[in-house]
């Protein structure tokens, strides 16, 4: 806070004709530019923002680019940004990036749909119910530090080659991030507001879809945007080993081929393939969650 001026030291009659000792002083604060106008403040720092989120980026590829074209870096096993663009922009063109796109996507996406269910309606018991949290956390437990890939030799065993093993991959991948996250924030939910719901009287279920759910899912959304991005990090881990398509056998086989141009085109797809599901993971628990805070989106009044 900053002082405006401060009133002069003189003594003023009090009744009685005491007199009164210096005056007080008196500390003015001037509203801030955000504070006069917030929505203009917003639009600049969100400008600001977006300048900042494509300027890195953008940035680190010239120099990239750079780097390349003066041969400070080895262009056969680090091509330019620009020869993996025309690379990528020709296997689109030609139809020979999209199989491996889809083969991923599907995949991630049954996974993630599967594991997200059963990890949400385990951590719904175990968070609400105190026994079964006591018969099921230990074994989960055990089972969460277990290496997700080290699993996938066993669901090979189990539905053979195919789209099985990936899926129930990340099924298990994803089951233990939701699972954690839905636990602890069913755990998580104030006391008091468990105690305003018995003193309305609710019931089992009332006290599940108007206390427990509003006040859990903003953390529940969390664990799953993070599982979003694992998951597709477990599917390309797990076609580098056991599938004949897909972004990860793409990468393997280009790198095995000595096609580096091509390997880095699968990582980009990889990149993008991941943000998008993130994002949209993101997007959609701001529609589901309004009362929840927002890392980004309009000020608040």
């Amino acid at each position: 806070m900053r002082s405006e001026g401060t009133a002069a030291s003189a003594r003023t009659a009090r009744p009685g004709g005491a007199a009164a000792g210096p005056a007080e002083t008196v500390l003015v604060r001037r509203p801030g530019p955000g504070e006069r106008d917030p929505v203009r403040a917003h639009r600049r720092r969100r400008g600001v923002e977006l300048f900042l989120a494509l300027a890195v980026p953008a940035a680190l590829i010239l120099l990239w680019q750079l780097a390349a074209h003066r041969h400070w870096i080895d262009p056969r096993i680090y091509p330019a940004p620009s020869t993996i663009a025309a690379d990528g922009w020709q296997r689109a063109a030609d139809g020979k990036l999209w199989p491996d796109v889809w083969a991923t996507l599907k995949r991630v996406l049954a996974g993630y749909a599967l594991g997200t269910a059963a990890g949400y309606l385990f951590g719904l018991l175990m968070g609400a119910l105190r026994m079964v949290r006591a018969a099921l956390e230990p074994l989960l437990d055990a089972l969460y530090v277990v290496p997700k890939l080290a699993l996938l030799p066993v669901f090979l065993n189990m539905f053979g080659l195919g789209e099985g093993p990936q899926i129930a991959l990340v099924a298990t991948t994803v089951f233990f991030f939701v699972w954690i996250s839905t636990m602890a924030a069913v755990m998580g939910v104030a006391e008091g507001y468990r105690e305003a719901g018995r003193v309305f009287g609710a019931g089992p279920w009332q006290m599940f879809r108007h206390v427990l759910l509003p006040a859990s899912l903003p953390q529940v959304l969390v664990g799953m945007r993070v599982a979003a991005g694992v998951a597709v990090l477990v599917i390309v881990a797990s076609e580098q080993i056991a599938a004949n398509d897909g972004l990860g056998h793409l990468i393997f086989d280009s790198r095995a081929l000595f096609q580096n141009d091509v390997m880095f085109v699968g990582i980009v797809c990889v990149a993008v393939l991941g943000v998008v599901l993130s994002e949209l993971v993101r997007l959609i628990g701001r529609r589901l969650t309004p009362w929840a805070p927002r890392d980004r989106g309009r000020p608040r009044s």
